[in-house]
């Protein structure tokens, strides 16, 4: 099923996913109604030691997404995401967001791709994903 989005063009959505959580998926689906074609850009940051290969993380994204969501696509990525929006011809970047520290790391982040000349949107996380985050769910699975 094909989804009309409001926007129009092409948006990345990037982060770890280390691992994906139902946070993650809701802001992939609401940005995917927003924008044409939504590509969830899994990280390669060195400065962190997530549990699984960013490949493995990919294809597990891939396999959690529903069938029917045709304009998403997952690839890993090491670099700046700016650097991969201008190689790609994407003018947005979707981050969500859980609460005020977030939106003051975000916006910080925000003023540095503008300047690159990629917009940011952030998205509220829905309050009741707000205290769902890749480090609790690694935490739980481990015990």
């Amino acid at each position: 099923m094909t989804t009309r989005s409001a926007f129009g063009g092409r948006a990345v959505y990037p982060g770890t996913f280390d691992p994906l959580t139902p946070g993650h998926l809701d802001i992939i689906d609401r940005a995917r109604r927003l924008f044409g074609h939504v590509t969830v850009l899994v990280a390669i940051n060195r400065a962190k030691t997530p549990a699984t290969a960013p490949v493995a993380r990919a294809t597990a994204i891939r396999e959690a997404l529903p069938s029917d969501w045709d304009n998403v696509g997952v690839t890993p990525w090491e670099g700046l995401t700016a650097t991969y929006c201008a190689e790609n011809d994407v003018r947005v970047i979707v981050r969500g967001v859980r609460n005020v520290a977030d939106i003051q790391h975000e916006y910080e982040l925000a003023g540095m791709n503008q300047s690159l000349g990629v917009t940011t949107l952030l998205l509220p996380t829905r309050p009741h994903l707000a205290s769902i985050s890749s480090t609790a769910v690694r935490l739980l699975g481990r015990q």
